[in-house]
């Protein structure tokens, strides 16, 4: 799969400098954690799954969650799962390409009950997603895991996430936390990616944002994404990617503040209508916090609407701009300075070198926008009105 790959060739062509490369789930999970960009959750339970699985890799998705967590009642859970094995056997059997699959389940057996009901349809699952993760009930989950993929032969890889209370609690988060770095980092062949859960940590508090606010507004949680990022996310190769937190509203209310679009880049590209349709169904607040997430050290994001993956996706490309950075910085040996090609900013070869590097990981998957070509173009491009 590529992203992007659903636009014509020709207008992808005009777009990018360096266009995105392919990556399949057999991949090196550096380059998989970076190119599963927005992730679309699901629930198990609906009765259409392998279709719509076969609509959102058309329309661009790669990276698919298929939950039988928190989106499931507990009287429905045997439903779901019977559900989801028929309905991903029935997509593996239809031979249709699919996203990079998960399975969030809510216990260790259901990994492997999981895989040994699916058959050969389990080739189709990267991973499982492990809910409310800690030291103390993780383990359980990744010994499992390590089993079940030596025992099927297949690769599975994991994607923790952080959303319990005690990562939320300024008395226990950062020896928490500590304890799930020791933990990921004797099984570090099996970590994907770490995912927070902000609406379980927002729950601990009785809050839930508005679509007004980012996440980073809401201040409890914004010390949690902090330190989790501190303390999983480090540059210098302990770290893990961490994802961006769920942006769970797809239908604008009543709004208490302006919108969070400026006219003028529209206006250039000649899309108001794009602008319009944005602010209308609250993916300004969404746009706006991909890149609060970028540069707070988070890659992708947990979305729960097809329409959400488009702005994500083009808010991955890396801008022409950026390139030339990252290439001048990756160039010089021994350090020093320099002027910007674009001749705006300093770039000093060894701090900005980390920021480099992962730069160039995203660029290998998202592509490098051609000189001119914004945001706006690559969102218009990519079919979300």
């Amino acid at each position: 799969m590529r992203h992007f790959d659903h636009i014509d060739a020709a207008l992808r062509k005009h777009l990018f400098f360096r266009h995105p490369r392919r990556f399949d789930r057999h991949d090196d999970p550096a380059v998989l954690a970076v190119a599963l960009g927005a992730t679309l959750y699901s629930p198990a339970i609906r009765p259409n799954l392998a279709d719509d699985i076969r609509k959102a890799a058309r329309a661009g998705v790669t990276s698919l969650v298929v939950c039988l967590e928190d989106s499931i009642a507990d009287a429905d859970l045997p439903a779901a799962e019977e559900n989801a094995v028929r309905q991903l056997r029935a997509l593996h059997a239809g031979g249709a390409e699919a996203p990079l699959l998960f399975l969030r389940v809510r216990n260790p057996c259901q990994i492997g009950d999981l895989t040994v009901r699916l058959g050969a349809a389990a080739e189709l699952i990267t991973g499982f997603v492990l809910p409310k993760f800690t030291a103390a009930t993780g383990g359980a989950y990744l010994d499992v895991l390590a089993e079940t993929g030596e025992r099927s032969g297949r690769r599975l890889l994991a994607m923790p996430v952080i959303e319990s209370r005690d990562a939320v609690h300024v008395e226990t988060r950062r020896a928490m936390l500590g304890d799930v770095a020791e933990l990921l980092a004797k099984h570090r062949d099996l970590v994907l990616a770490v995912r927070i859960g902000a609406t379980d940590l927002s729950s601990a508090y009785g809050l839930r944002r508005p679509p007004d606010l980012s996440i980073y507004d809401i201040a409890p949680v914004a010390g949690a994404i902090s330190d989790i990022v501190n303390v999983l996310g480090r540059a210098d190769g302990t770290g893990f990617v961490v994802t961006g937190p769920v942006w769970e509203y797809f239908s604008a209310g009543e709004r208490m503040f302006k919108p969070q679009l400026r006219e003028s880049p529209f206006l250039a590209q000649r899309a108001a209508p794009l602008r319009r349709s944005l602010i209308v169904s609250d993916v300004d607040g969404l746009i706006r916090e991909v890149h609060l997430d970028k540069a707070n050290g988070l890659t992708g994001k947990t979305v729960i609407h097809p329409s959400h993956v488009s702005p994500v996706h083009a808010l991955s490309v890396v801008t022409h701009e950026e390139y030339c950075d990252a290439a001048d910085i990756l160039g010089v040996a021994g350090g020093g300075a320099m002027a910007s090609a674009y001749a705006n900013k300093m770039n000093e070869a060894k701090p900005h070198r980390a920021w480099a590097e992962r730069l160039m990981l995203r660029a290998r998957v998202f592509g490098v926008a051609a000189e001119g070509v914004t945001f706006v173009e690559l969102l218009d491009a990519a079919g979300s009105r």
